[in-house]
């Protein structure tokens, strides 16, 4: 091996539970729970000096995975037979390169791992891709973060030519041959950025919504976070199939807003994301919402910086659903179909005018579309899976390195902040919020920035 080279000589992973302290609503289903994947690599380089590194990811399979023929547990346990199968494979694999090199060339052989659970068991419905990666995607992180500790380098200085030794091209074809990675990415991570809160389908906007209000300490009603952590974006989970039901959301979310502005010196410059969670039947449905919102809530539609995937994820059986039209109005992300370069085209293609990259997806991955975003001149952003720990961590990395992206999602601290507790004095104003951003200019640490 080349100095600059590793090998994986060791594979542990574990998993932890935690409940949330409030339900979470995912494309219609009330989520009150989640397990973390839990992944340690060891490494040696081309040196013979071994290095450690660790990761971790929510498995969400109740969005990477759903299913309406299956259970909870069964989605789970897919996930979990395939975190075992991806153990196995980086343990085995014998491949040597910079960490990029490695994830790329074995995607091909952990993507068999959902299909082999779906024959032995003999599914009524296929283990999605998307599934797939967000459990590798610990593993993937993890190789990021002993590489550069490795050097004792923050990974994000490892992404140049003196350790990757190949230029885009390799990754993401023709097109890219001359181009390196390291232009499209920061080194140093921005010094902070503005959080997006997320207002959850079933989440108390004032005080009426919470008769029965929880005594942990921590808000109960969006205008309690707001006042709280001072915050200025708001990500606003809407259903998708209750068009009256949605506009009178957005409608009394900017009230709520408003109103914590008016209390504030200078008043308030906001941001709103909206997530259909793609359960808009149609494109149609999109524009009415916009049409409508602009009428009851002129300021609150001027707000709205983006919005993600609001249709099916299938982009290729669905191509009735193009957002041209919507694109015109406002950026559209896509998000859930995001699992290639190919479903990046097909995006396109179809008038997505937006990205929106995910730690769950994977450190190679989103930093190879994150380039391929910034050359084909799409809107950039990054989003959450209520990450905790040093899943948050990750994420939070992500988004600071990347030109163009805003804000940084991070919902943990509302639903899931037992997970959080060991995390939150290491890390300051990583884990709580204060004047609406994240300190993300901590995390410059040797590899993804969890040590």
């Amino acid at each position: 091996m080349k100095s600059t080279q590793i090998r994986v000589r060791e594979v542990y992973f574990e998993y932890e539970d935690f409940r949330y302290r409030t339900p979470i609503k995912f494309g219609g289903t009330a989520l009150d729970r989640v397990t973390l994947l839990n992944v340690r690599i060891v490494v040696e380089g081309g040196t013979g000096k071994s290095a450690a590194g660790v990761a971790s990811m929510p498995l969400g399979n109740v969005w990477a995975f759903p299913s309406r023929v299956l259970t909870y547990d069964q989605t789970l346990g897919a996930m979990r037979f395939i975190a075992s199968r991806v153990a196995e494979d980086y343990r085995t694999s014998g491949l040597s390169g910079h960490p990029i090199d490695i994830t790329h060339r074995l995607e091909p052989e952990l993507l068999l791992a959902g299909a082999d659970f779906t024959a032995i068991h003999r599914l009524a419905e296929p283990v999605p891709k998307l599934a797939v990666l967000v459990v590798a995607s610990a593993f993937d992180a993890a190789l990021h973060d002993a590489y550069g500790k490795l050097f004792g380098l923050s990974s994000y200085h490892t992404y140049g030519p003196e350790f990757l030794e190949h230029d885009l091209g390799e990754y993401l074809g023709a097109e890219f041959d001359g181009l390196r990675l390291d232009h499209f990415i920061t080194p140093e991570p921005k010094a902070k950025m503005p959080l997006y809160h997320l207002v959850g389908a079933l989440d108390a906007l004032t005080s009426a919504d919470a008769p029965e209000p929880l005594a942990d300490g921590l808000p109960n009603t969006l205008g309690e976070w707001i006042a709280r952590d001072g915050l200025t974006h708001l990500k606003i989970k809407l259903n998708g199939d209750d068009l009256t039901w949605d506009v009178e959301r957005c409608v009394r979310v900017n009230a709520v807003a408003e109103e914590q502005s008016a209390r504030r010196r200078g008043g308030t410059r906001w941001w709103y994301s909206l997530d259909f969670n793609e359960r808009c039947q149609n494109v149609e449905y999109l524009l009415e919402f916009l049409r409508r919102l602009k009428e009851r809530a002129p300021a609150g539609y001027d707000r709205v910086q983006y919005i993600e995937q609001p249709t099916a994820r299938d982009l290729a059986a669905n191509p009735q659903n193009p957002m041209h039209e919507a694109a015109k109005l406002k950026p559209v992300v896509i998000d859930e179909s995001l699992v290639d370069r190919e479903s990046l085209k097909l995006a396109m293609a179809m008038g997505y005018t937006g990205v929106a990259f995910k730690a769950c997806k994977g450190q190679t991955q989103s930093l190879l579309l994150a380039a391929a975003a910034q050359q084909y001149g799409l809107f950039r952003c990054v989003q959450d899976l209520t990450c905790v720990g040093a899943s948050l961590i990750h994420s939070a990395g992500l988004a600071a390195h990347v030109p163009g992206v805003a804000a940084i999602e991070a919902n943990g601290r509302q639903y899931c902040p037992a997970a959080n507790a060991a995390w939150d004095a290491k890390f300051p104003g990583v884990f709580t919020i204060r004047d609406g951003a994240m300190n993300t200019g901590i995390l410059n640490g040797p590899g993804l920035g969890t040590a």
